[in-house]
């Protein structure tokens, strides 16, 4: 071994000695760790429920601002990822399981995020006392709430139509239970997952107006972070600062697209049939940086070897338990008791909620309670209906062009992030120049920030459509109608389903805030559950609060049940026939 002054030279593999794409990436990293440090530490500072927390429109104070934001959506982007994984494979792999999760899944997409904030603020400060990190992990948790559900759909949907080709060969390969979900189900999953989770994280943007502004007994605390600065901009009518604000979520969507999702799909297309098509063999410039400095090199090493060691170990565990998947269905007798006893909680929880509501409400105003969830299905019937005729031919012209559709992808993000309630200024002026109605011009603000759900994950089913399949049908000289029918709409209605039903949701809990407009002293309402909801919430009445959300909750219970989930099973037939 080579000596230098008296002392061993080690020889450093090749694959981890630094290069220059390691000047690149190490500012990154430790600017990266730096970043979340400090936030971690103003999170964590001390403060007492009834401190004021100043907010300046000050748009020096706005990159600041941004990080406190972008921080605790990352946070819940993680916490999202956690929950998605489990819940949706057991939802898809138990029959039993599906019809309890499923169905509270449609719950939770449709209980408004104010809902969850009133609910668990008070908790989460009580985990935390004498520090400001209570109400971040509140603010954390309710734009989680407008991430997950999505996610969850998603990984859904591809767990339950995974091609029965695939599942033939891991049979063949005699894959234990675990080895089959991380080499054949997620992969699976991951290409329309990674399109969601930008869906979701633009719907964070979205709810990040509510999520930053937390009412704790009579006081509003308005955490640091561009929701608030929103919130205090239109409170104040500063147009300029709304302008400053829309600005930095601009550069900050641009920026984690390219740090982020780009990278993110450009891997994720190894896990498509025809990786190798050159249309498909473009390299983000973070990606190239990821690939080449051995820094990632090296931190991806030690990744693996953690991975190799849990997957032997959860994989001899399966081989032990594997008995205990042979065991076949439940017999008749146990699902009908699951089903009766799945029934009686129900009917107990609804006779309660009934019970609770009677006291203080009459039967002729529950009446019209149910008749004013008619007149918002109505709306989001029409809206989702419109849309779909909209952005389905526009979502598969965008995906058949991979290069345009990295080009669409950020703006897409911008306007799928971009808050409702800084429209309401110009729908409440035109609406009052024009004499328009209220009734039906209000409701185009429903779907304004959940249309992009259908449009992401069509041009995600499109993307993913088979080369060799595009290849047939040219060569067969199939056109218009007969193209639609037999190539283009079957491959993209999985992705449709779970993106119009993720609208539809979405559509549901914006009715709190589309049916009730306001701009300074003006207010614009339209006839409807959520107007209910809104008006009842500002009065404080508990029992209109839980009839509203109730009656909500049960319209959307009704509608995935007859019709969504309906189409998530004709989704996976046709997928097992084929």
């Amino acid at each position: 071994m080579e000596q230098r002054w008296g002392l061993p030279l080690i020889a450093w593999p090749s694959r981890l000695r630094p290069n220059l794409w390691d000047l690149v990436a190490l500012p990154l990293v430790l600017g990266a760790l730096a970043l979340v440090a400090w936030g971690g530490m103003k999170m964590g500072a001390r403060y007492e429920v009834g401190e004021s927390l100043p907010m300046s429109l000050d748009p020096w104070r706005l990159p600041e601002y941004a990080l406190r934001t972008v921080l605790r959506m990352a946070a819940s982007l993680v916490v999202s990822l956690a929950f998605s994984f489990p819940y949706a494979a057991l939802a898809a792999k138990s029959r039993q399981a599906e019809k309890i999760l499923i169905p509270v899944l449609d719950i939770l997409q449709s209980v408004p995020v104010l809902g969850f904030l009133s609910i668990t603020v008070t908790g989460f400060i009580a985990l935390f006392p004498g520090r400001l990190l209570g109400v971040e992990c509140a603010a954390i948790f309710a734009i989680f709430t407008s991430q997950a559900w999505n996610m969850t759909f998603s990984l859904y949907q591809s767990f339950r139509t995974v091609p029965v080709e695939l599942v033939e060969a891991a049979r063949m390969y005699h894959l234990s239970p675990w080895q089959r979900f991380w080499r054949l189900e997620v992969p699976h999953g991951v290409p329309p997952l990674i399109w969601n989770m930008m869906m979701s994280v633009s719907a964070g943007w979205f709810f990040v107006v509510a999520s930053e502004a937390i009412t704790v007994s009579g006081q509003t605390i308005l955490l640091p972070g561009v929701g608030s600065y929103i919130a205090t901009a239109i409170a104040e009518r500063d147009l300029a600062a709304i302008g400053y604000a829309l600005l930095i979520m601009l550069i900050v969507i641009l920026l984690y697209d390219q740090l982020l999702f780009r990278p993110l799909l450009a891997w994720s297309r190894k896990f498509r049939g025809d990786a190798d098509s050159e249309e498909y063999d473009v390299r983000p410039w973070f990606l190239l940086v990821m690939q080449r400095a051995r820094l990632f090199d090296l931190l991806q090493s030690g990744v693996l070897a953690l991975n190799r060691a849990l997957d032997r170990a959860i994989t001899a565990m399966s081989w032990r338990r594997s008995p205990a998947y042979d065991t076949g269905p439940a017999s008749p007798a146990m699902i009908r008791f699951f089903d009766l006893a799945l029934l009686g909680v129900a009917s107990a929880a609804v006779v309660w909620l009934f019970a609770f509501v009677r006291e203080q409400v009459s039967g002729d105003e529950i009446g019209w309670v149910f008749l004013l969830g008619a007149l918002t299905a109505l709306r989001i019937i029409v809206l989702i209906v419109i849309a779909s005729l909209i952005w389905v031919p526009v979502g598969v012209w965008i995906g058949l062009r991979p290069q345009l559709a990295e080009r669409v992808q950020p703006v897409v993000q911008f306007l799928a992030a971009f808050p409702a309630n800084l429209v309401f200024p110009a729908v409440v002026v035109l609406i009052l120049k024009f004499e328009l109605n209220p009734e039906i011009w209000l409701s185009p603000l429903m779907i304004l920030g959940t249309q992009w759900y259908i449009l992401f994950n069509v041009i995600a089913g499109t993307t993913a459509l088979p080369t060799e399949l595009k290849l047939v049908a040219s060569n067969l000289g199939l056109r218009r109608w007969l193209w639609w029918r037999r190539v283009i709409w079957p491959a993209i209605f999985p992705a449709y389903v779970t993106g119009a039903v993720t609208a539809a949701g979405g559509s549901w809990n914006a009715s709190i805030v589309a049916e009730v407009v306001q701009w300074g002293n003006t207010t614009l309402q339209a006839t409807g559950i959520g107007a209910y909801i809104t008006e009842y919430t500002a009065a404080g009445d508990p029992a209109r609060i839980a009839l509203g959300i109730g009656v909500l909750c049960l319209y959307v219970l009704v509608f995935n049940r007859l019709l969504w989930h309906r189409l998530y099973e004709l989704a996976a037939e046709r997928l097992r026939l084929d």
